[in-house]
């Protein structure tokens, strides 16, 4: 502490070192995260990109080199310059695990430090399961992947959770799920997955699709977006100044139980009207059984068959489709005024079905029901990521966590 000339109030210094370290560190991380993103780039893209002097940007990939993280690959050629030099992540350095986990079942992912999937294991099936055989799901595909990948084990960042509710963090890092919709009760993220000393992270699964698809798919390089989960259940990331939103608790874009309908369908939520009632699978095929259809199993193929019958003119299931369309332009008009997005991403596999065929009238019922001006603001696309977003997004977890530190803090050179 030191005290400002003439006698004036205490100003608090630190020590100079201590500010470049600090500063080298983000600007490491921030060089690491480039090249992930790119896959492949050269130094003077990393320091236009980056803000950074060529020689800085340099100096940095030069240490993430001599670390493991990065590599050279090979060279192209420049206008009569010397060949430049392409930079890429060393895919083998490191994995990192995601799982998309959801009340029937685990589907968990592994993939190297370029977010190359290099392998996969799923548990359970068509039938509801309680957490308890959740958690022993989940541990099985672990210990499969932990036998087939024991080699590459020992460089395992951590393990990422989509999970299906609210994931509240406390202050000293202890997550809890609470799952209303489910009937389950809150649950301590460690009871479904302890993996002893591996770092375990977790999130709400729709957050998990946007943030893969922030990354890597529709959403990238937009610093305003929403990226609905359109499934069994319904929810939305929202994306606002390039980051996913997350609200005071982690609760923020529980879009699926936005109630729409006051006094509408009863939800699994307990409440009436939500949009999950209206336009989640379940409320779907329903109410096309209702009109005494006939038709197999609850999911893909059965919403195919719908469409495919809506496009035939059967008037039925063209009235279900119609009100489908207008509840989801509805739901998502409402989310355009409210945040004012340069881009809609919609997935899910009830979504990628209707965006099959049914993308330019949902786009005609969002500008229906938003304001003329937002509402011709905004670009619809279909995500990237079928049914491996959620697992992408939660193995993105580990890999945040590795460059929201120093890259280089406690890891041998490889």
């Amino acid at each position: 502490m030191s005290v400002e000339p003439g006698g004036g109030r205490p100003v608090l210094t630190l020590p100079e070192v201590s500010t470049v370290t600090t500063l080298r560190q983000r600007n490491r991380a921030l060089v690491l995260k480039q090249v992930i993103l790119a896959q492949e780039t050269t130094r003077a893209a990393i320091a236009r990109e980056s803000g950074l002097s060529t020689a800085s940007a340099g100096n940095l990939v030069a240490e993430l080199i001599a670390a493991g993280l990065v590599e050279e690959r090979g060279s192209v050629s420049s206008r009569g310059g010397r060949p430049i030099t392409l930079i890429g992540p060393r895919a083998e350095s490191a994995i990192t695990i995601g799982a998309d986990i959801g009340e029937r079942g685990v589907a968990v992912e592994m993939f190297d430090l370029a977010m190359n999937r290099i392998d996969r294991e799923f548990r359970g099936g068509a039938e509801e399961e309680r957490p308890e055989r959740i958690g022993a799901g989940l541990h099985e595909a672990l210990m499969a992947l932990h036998d087939r990948n024991a080699d590459r084990w020992p460089t395992l960042l951590g393990i990422g959770l989509g999970l299906p509710g609210l994931v509240e963090t406390s202050r000293d890092g202890w997550q809890m799920l609470y799952a209303q919709s489910l009937g389950w009760p809150p649950i301590p993220v460690r009871t479904l997955c302890d993996a002893g000393s591996i770092p375990v992270l977790a999130e709400n699964g729709a957050k998990m699709q946007a943030r893969a698809e922030l990354w890597f798919g529709g959403a990238r390089g937009a610093d305003h977006a929403l990226v609905a989960l359109l499934g069994r259940g319904v929810g939305l990331g929202v994306i606002t100044g390039g980051q996913v939103a997350y609200g005071a608790h982690s609760s923020a874009g529980e879009w699926g139980h936005m109630v729409i309908e006051r006094g509408g369908r009863l939800c699994r939520c307990g409440n009436r009207g939500c949009v999950e009632a209206t336009i989640g699978s379940d409320a779907i095929l329903a109410a096309w059984r209702d009109t005494g259809a006939v038709f197999e199993g609850t999911g893909w193929r059965a919403v195919g068959e719908l469409i495919a019958a809506a496009h035939r003119g059967d008037p039925a299931a063209s009235a279900i489709i119609e009100d489908v369309i207008d509840c989801l332009g509805a739901a998502l008009g409402g989310m355009v005024n409210l945040t004012g997005p340069e881009r809609i991403v919609i997935g899910g596999w009830v979504g990628l079905r209707l965006m099959e065929s049914l993308g330019d009238r949902i786009t005609a019922a969002i500008k229906k029901h938003s304001l003329s001006r937002p509402g011709g603001q905004f670009q619809l696309l279909v995500a990237k990521f079928g049914g491996d977003a959620v697992a992408t997004g939660s193995a993105l977890l580990p890999l945040e966590a590795l460059i929201a530190a120093d890259p280089m803090s406690e890891r041998e050179p490889l």
